[in-house]
């Protein structure tokens, strides 16, 4: 254990979803001091030992942060209101916004007066935009953040870099493609249960180009972005390096899982024409087949950062961990 460990003390939000406990349970091993700050209490096994936790109730209610930042040294907040596919707000962007934009930058204030060193925000790749064609997205492109989520992170990110100028706290952005691990839920769940029941897929001879970000390279990246002082003031993109097709993702799973998949290949011209049919229909055709890609080597140059684990490897720790449930 290093002194800088020693002295350094983590405050994370958001500690008991899917990147939080992994970040948590890392940060201790590496011996760092970490606070959790969640909206609802843990039960006593639910707590690491070496945690100090904070129940703060919902962050967009004004909590008092004194106590939870007392002697932080660095905020990692992932708390946020996350997209969701079934939404039941009448205005999800004024949702979106005092969850991911009011309650992120009232901490980020409050981290201030706190004399907080660096505020570590996880913020999208869909801020930059839904899809790329022929180039992959940068750090310097223009941004198109086009739904309610994304525009509240684009949002939240402007804010916070305007009080990284107006105070000594230093800021650092990191948007995240699609994260993959142990414990993932979602899309990628859905599609490792599919694998698994050996249902017909149709994506053979999809030839499209998705980013992903494996849970453990997030991690590392965000630890490194916490220290690192070239990370100061800075956004990030962060993907795992190696981009594949929606077919090559699925051959990958069903390899860990020693299956078979069954893919089935469906016309360009049959997809285009159902994807006419409605924004929902368009919006997941888009998903399925269309192509996402983000150029992470701002932090490989920058900061000298090589994710621990190939796409390969991290697809086959998020199948072993679906499979050991």
């Amino acid at each position: 254990m290093s002194e800088n460990n020693i002295n350094s003390r983590f405050l994370v939000t958001g500690s008991n979803g899917f990147v939080g406990k992994r970040l948590v349970s890392t940060l201790l091993q590496q011996g760092y001091n970490v606070s959790c700050a969640q909206r609802n209490r843990v039960t006593d096994k639910e707590k690491k030992p070496a945690c100090q936790y904070y129940a703060m109730g919902d962050f967009s209610d004004n909590p008092v942060w004194d106590d939870a930042l007392d002697q932080v040294d660095c905020v990692v907040h992932l708390a946020a209101r996350v997209h969701v596919m079934q939404e039941t707000e009448t205005d999800p962007l004024a949702a979106f916004r005092k969850a991911n934009v009011e309650a992120t930058l009232k901490l980020a204030s409050a981290a201030v007066k706190k004399k907080v060193r660096r505020f570590v925000y996880i913020s999208t790749i869909k801020v930059n935009g839904e899809q790329t064609e022929n180039n992959a997205f940068t750090e310097k492109d223009a941004l198109n953040p086009i739904e309610p989520y994304a525009r509240s992170k684009f949002e939240a990110e402007q804010g916070l870099m305007e009080i990284g100028k107006a105070s000594a706290m230093e800021m650092v952005i990191i948007r995240p493609v699609l994260v993959y691990g142990p414990g993932v839920k979602g899309n990628v769940l859905r599609l490792l249960q599919l694998i698994e029941k050996g249902m017909p897929l149709p994506f053979k001879g999809v030839n499209n180009r998705r980013s992903l970000l494996a849970l453990d390279n997030l991690i590392d990246l965000i630890i490194l972005c916490s220290q690192h002082p070239a990370a100061a003031n800075q956004i990030f993109l962060a993907t795992d390096g190696n981009d594949i097709s929606t077919e090559r993702l699925v051959k990958l799973c069903a390899d860990s899982m020693h299956r078979q998949p069954r893919l089935f290949g469906v016309p360009i011209v049959f997809r285009r024409t159902l994807a006419r049919l409605s924004p929902r229909v368009r919006k997941l055709e888009r998903r399925l087949y269309g192509s996402l890609q983000a150029d992470s080597s701002k932090a490989r140059i920058l900061l000298n950062w090589q994710p621990p684990k190939s796409v390969a490897q991290g697809l086959a720790d998020t199948v072993d961990g679906y499979l050991d449930q």
